[in-house]
């Protein structure tokens, strides 16, 4: 019996040593190979490579002030939480990450507040106004600042929003697109404020583009991430590529921006510009068109009731076709689209609107699952035009990125355009088309519109450097150029945000849409892929929820007690049942 025991104590001791043995080699194993295990079935925590890329090659801090810190409702409390994991995710694969979470609404004096509040919008933040349901039934106003202040080195401090807004969309939604967009979100903004060379983007200049007061705010806000400047070609061999030469006969060519906007050409191009722009392309340069093909414009409804909308004649058709698309001839009208103030009178001197669907303003939304327009807000046209893929093009990958509703007229040109079809009840029976695609992403190896064009001593020539096939490249084809114009503020003459109508008072996502644009052309398809993720937001059903809460609180507080009750009362009678045996023995 003795020698029974003394095997048992030895097993025991020998078992624990080993316990201990094993855990001190997973730890010494641990602090050299990291790795984490993420069991959620949509991998909630697992960081894209391009992420976990950018987070490996920092070398100085990045820190995140977040002001979602407050007595917020549930759904704000979710992103809150959703943004503190994904933080230290990023703390997980770098020691230069920091973060705090601030209240800008702690202080109880409400100047004080008002001041953060100023300081807050002026760095660029944007706030939110909530009603906010008490328990006892009454409603109170909430400011809430959804954002968060990025800094590098302690010098360089970016705004980025973390709650994706989107027209028509519920606050469930909005908050689920925002949780899904968070890696996007924080990681983007990290690669911004650490990228110290910024790359180059240009506008076009010289055949009636759009001026700069009608580009500023999208101007502006791609300054932030590029060095923008304004250029026109003029046939200039040197305007859009740069050449070097390293050797007395070896010249080397590559593009002089990383990315080029065609933004609204309303005069054709001549043959000189179309061939360099046709070479920056050849050389891996990057393009966003943005161009009309039926000349149509709400200034000339000013003045008169009708107007025409007329085929214009850019000289390009040639140079896109080739590289795999078709801009049509056509006008289209949708019934889903934003509304055009119309004045009806006036009293005590102030201007009487009514606000009335124009059915040329079609609110776009996305054609395809692309990660440059997943979960992006609806997106204000202006006399927008369809575009068909061509065959023409082998090797080139057409995505469609933005389309009208289901409910579309196709209007070919030349269209009488006429402000009486306002008062006129819209009938979904005249809308018979399904949704017209507006905007491709091309991507891929383009041929040459000039190729086997040319005389030889051109192609053969050292300093042209002419290809007639490009290396891979990718370019963004839209049939609407206001797309990227932002209004002029009326009384004062200044331009007003990209995508904010001051007549209706609503945003929409125009600017981000460039702004995605842009840094897919750019930055390429590893950041913007991030948006691609779809994360399972499992909402709760509040209605449920205040219909059953006493019924819930008492289950989640009665049953736990009753189980550990119930527990003790088993372990006292078996205990009991036990030594009464050995007494009885």
């Amino acid at each position: 019996m003795e020698n029974k025991r003394k095997n048992l104590k030895r097993s025991q001791i020998v078992s624990f040593l080993i316990t201990l043995v094993i855990i001190a080699v997973v730890n010494i194993i641990g602090s050299f190979v990291f790795t984490r295990l993420d069991l959620t079935s949509e991998k909630r925590y697992t960081l894209s490579d391009t992420t976990k890329e950018i987070l490996g090659n920092l070398e100085d801090y990045v820190y995140f002030k977040v002001y979602l810190e407050g007595d917020f409702p549930a759904g704000f409390k979710k992103l809150r939480r959703e943004t503190k994991e994904m933080l230290d995710e990023f703390r997980a694969y770098s020691k230069f990450i920091g973060y705090e979470f601030v209240n800008p609404s702690e202080s109880s004096d409400a100047a004080e507040r008002q001041e953060n509040f100023k300081l807050l919008y002026q760095a660029g933040l944007n706030p939110t106004e909530l009603s906010v349901q008490n328990s006892d039934g009454s409603a109170k106003q909430m400011v809430i600042w959804p954002g968060a202040l990025v800094s590098y080195r302690n010098e360089t401090e970016l705004p980025i929003d973390l709650l994706e807004t989107q027209i028509g969309s519920s606050s469930e939604e909005a908050l689920n697109a925002s949780m899904q967009n968070l890696e996007f979100r924080l990681i983007d903004a990290v690669k911004k404020v650490t990228t110290l060379k910024k790359p180059t983007v240009a506008f076009i200049e010289g055949h009636g583009e759009l001026e700069e007061k009608d580009v500023y705010d999208i101007m502006q806000t791609l300054s932030k991430n590029y060095n923008v400047s304004r250029i026109a070609i003029n046939g200039r061999i040197d305007a859009l590529i740069h050449r070097t030469q390293d050797t007395i006969s070896e010249v080397k060519a590559f593009p002089s921006f990383n990315a080029i906007i065609i933004a609204k050409p309303t005069q054709p191009f001549d043959e000189r510009d179309k061939f360099l722009i046709d070479q920056y392309i050849m050389h891996g340069g990057k393009v966003l068109w943005l161009v009309e093909p039926v000349m149509a414009n709400m200034d000339s409804l000013q003045s008169q009731e009708s107007t025409m909308g007329l085929e214009m004649d850019l000289n390009l058709d040639d140079m896109l076709f080739k590289y795999g698309v078709r801009l049509n001839r056509n006008l289209l009208l949708d019934l889903t689209c934003a509304a055009l103030p119309i004045r009806t009178g006036q009293v005590a001197g102030q201007a009487q609107l009514e606000y009335y669907r124009w059915f040329y303003f079609p609110l776009l939304q996305a054609a395809s699952d692309h990660p440059m327009v997943r979960n992006m807000n609806a997106i204000k046209a202006d006399f927008v035009s369809s575009i068909d893929a061509t065959t023409s093009a082998n090797g080139i990958n057409q995505i469609p990125l933005l389309k009208t509703s289901d409910y579309t007229k196709i209007s070919g040109a030349p269209v009488f355009i006429t402000l009486a079809m306002l008062k006129q009840t819209p009938d979904r029976r005249m809308f018979p088309s399904k949704g017209q695609n507006v905007a491709y992403l091309l991507k891929g190896t383009f041929p040459s519109l000039y190729a086997n064009r040319l005389p030889q001593e051109i192609v053969e020539s050292v300093e042209m450097q002419f290809m007639d096939e490009s290396v891979p490249t990718a370019m963004i084809v839209v049939a609407d150029g206001d797309i990227i114009r932002n209004q002029i503020e009326i009384k004062r003459k200044t331009p007003l945000p990209l995508g904010y109508d001051q007549f209706t008072g609503n945003t929409y996502g125009n600017k981000e849409f460039i702004e995605n644009a842009v840094s897919y052309l750019v930055d390429g398809e590893g950041l913007i892929d991030i948006r691609s993720r779809e994360l399972k937001i499992r909402l709760l059903d509040q209605t449920k929820i205040n219909e059953s809460r006493t019924q819930w609180q008492l289950i989640n507080t009665v049953i736990p007690i009753g189980l550990i009750v119930l527990l003790g009362l088993a372990v006292s009678f078996i205990k009991k049942k036990k030594y009464s045996k050995k007494y009885k023995a």
